[in-house]
Parts: structure tokens; sequence; C-alpha cells
């Protein structure tokens, strides 16, 4: 089976799970996987489901590349203090930042160092459970992402690494609450899986570098239950795709960065590694701002 581009892959356990639940029959069951069409309900009752069931073992194999209190775009390792994304780390004391998809909150964390005032939101309540285990003294919300419970112009900054974006069946719905609770001026920048990784096996070794379906088919990827259920649903859109939905949204899209792959990372992650991140790129992330 493959696993599909956004996925959490295979990984060497390197911390001890903190909040872990007996493995349940659901659980234990390897899922179908196959595409198909699934909707705005479906896909979050699906995604909902599969995070806070996984949320242990992803921390627990993704947490130290992570780190705490750190702000990493994608699996690259480009790093917000660096990259200055969301503007300079000295310009973001006394921000309002929204952070999108949190997980454990570890972006939100390193913005509370730099002086600004994160929220962290995640649909998981297991993800913020480990954003507690971790602490901070700045608000978790779980909350979908598609229905933001925020009033209309209440942060200066939204960022989202990896969250949200590829989960939802209907983007726009995402952007269209990002702009309504940014302020006039605000910038959102949120980082997805290339599209382009959609067209390759998701296989970090040559078996992935070798087309195997259409960049141009948007159906997207499911895995089943026995009963056809959705337990994990991801929506692939073309890099047209993406632009299209946010200018539709009322962004100006001012920047489109693709992260090559750094000669000191030599970790592998699902299908990312340094083998085909020196052949393609597997981050695309969306600098956008609100007039």
């Amino acid at each position: 089976m493959t696993t599909p581009p956004g996925r959490v892959g295979r990984k060497s356990t390197t911390r001890e799970p903190v909040i872990q639940e007996p493995e349940t029959a659901e659980t234990a069951t390897e899922p179908e996987a196959t595409r198909r069409d699934a909707g705005i309900t479906e896909s979050a009752r699906a995604n909902r489901g599969w995070w806070d069931r996984n949320a242990d073992e992803y921390q627990t194999e993704h947490g130290t590349f992570l780190g705490d209190d750190r702000f990493v775009w994608g699996p690259e390792g480009l790093d917000e203090v660096e990259a200055e994304l969301l503007g300079p780390p000295e310009k973001l004391d006394g921000k309002d930042v929204l952070e999108i998809g949190a997980g454990a909150a570890q972006c939100a964390r390193w913005l509370a160092a730099q002086g600004a005032r994160p929220v962290a939101l995640d649909l998981s309540h297991r993800q913020l459970q480990h954003a507690l285990r971790i602490g901070g003294s700045f608000p978790l919300v779980c909350a979908d992402a598609c229905a933001l419970p925020f009033a209309d112009g209440s942060f200066d900054l939204a960022c989202s690494a990896y969250g949200a974006l590829p989960f939802v069946a209907d983007p726009r719905l995402v952007l269209r609450e990002v702009r309504r609770v940014l302020r006039p001026g605000g910038r959102f920048v949120f980082s997805v899986t290339h599209p382009i990784r959609w067209a390759f096996p998701d296989e970090p070794g040559p078996e992935g570098l070798t087309v195997s379906g259409s960049y141009f088919d948007r159906t997207p990827y499911v895995e089943q239950d026995e009963e056809g259920r959705a337990v994990y649903v991801e929506h692939h859109r073309t890099l047209g795709d993406r632009v299209r939905d946010i200018v539709a949204s009322g962004f100006r899209l001012v920047d489109l960065v693709e992260p090559e792959w750094p000669v000191w990372n030599t970790s592998e992650w699902g299908g990312w590694s340094p083998l085909r991140g020196n052949l393609l790129p597997g981050t695309a992330i969306f600098v956008c701002e609100r007039d």
C-alpha cells in the first residue's frame, strides 16, 4: 500500500510516548487505501479521529525533529528563524498570531518566545494534550479551521505548517475564515505537501522517483475501514488550484517558497528524503497578505 504524500511516514522511534492508550481493534486493523470522493463532513470526521488516535505516535516519531519550541515549515527543516516568512523575529513582539493545525504547538511556543501573543488551534484534542504536556502560557483551542471561533480582525498574523489545508475538502472555507479573522494588512503563511509529489509514489528511495499517477488527478486519497468509512482523508490541489484558491478568498499571493533539501538533513520522513529532496520539491509554502 502506498501512503499519501502528506501522510505521517515511517521513522524510528526517538521518544517514549507520554500519552498512550491501549490499541483497539479499530486501530489494529489495517485500513484500505483508495482514491474516491470525500466531502467536507466525512473528511473532518475522519481526520479528527485519525489525529486523535495517532497523535502519540506522531509526537514520538517526529517530536525530536520538530523540537518543543522550534518553528519548522516542513520535513526539509526550513526554520522560521532563517526564513522570516512572517517577518523579522524582532518585529513579532506584541503581534497577535493564530497557528492553525498547531499539533503540540511547537511553532506557537517559538512565537511566544519572540514576544508574540499566539493562539494554537487544532482539530485534534489529543494533539493539544501534547501541547499541554510540553507547556506554555498561550491559549489552546480545539476547533475546525473551516469555522474559526474568533471575531473578525482578531489577529495580525496567521500561520500553518502542514496543518488543516491538506485535509479539508474545500480549502477556500479555511482561507476565507483566516482572512476574516486577520486585520487589514495581515499575513497568512501556510505550508503543504508540494503538489508535484502526488504524481510520485510516497517512497524515500529510488522507487519514489518514477511517476505513478497523474498530477491532474484531484481525487482524494482515502483510507477506509472494512465498512467503507473513511478513517483518513487527504486532498490534492495543483499549484494553479492553490493560487486560484488564495486569490478567490481575498488574499494577495506575495511569495511561493519551495525549500531545497539542505546538506545537513540526512533524515527520512515518510517519502521525504535526501535522495528525493535533491531532485524533487517536497514542500510548498504560500505567503499571502490581506489588503
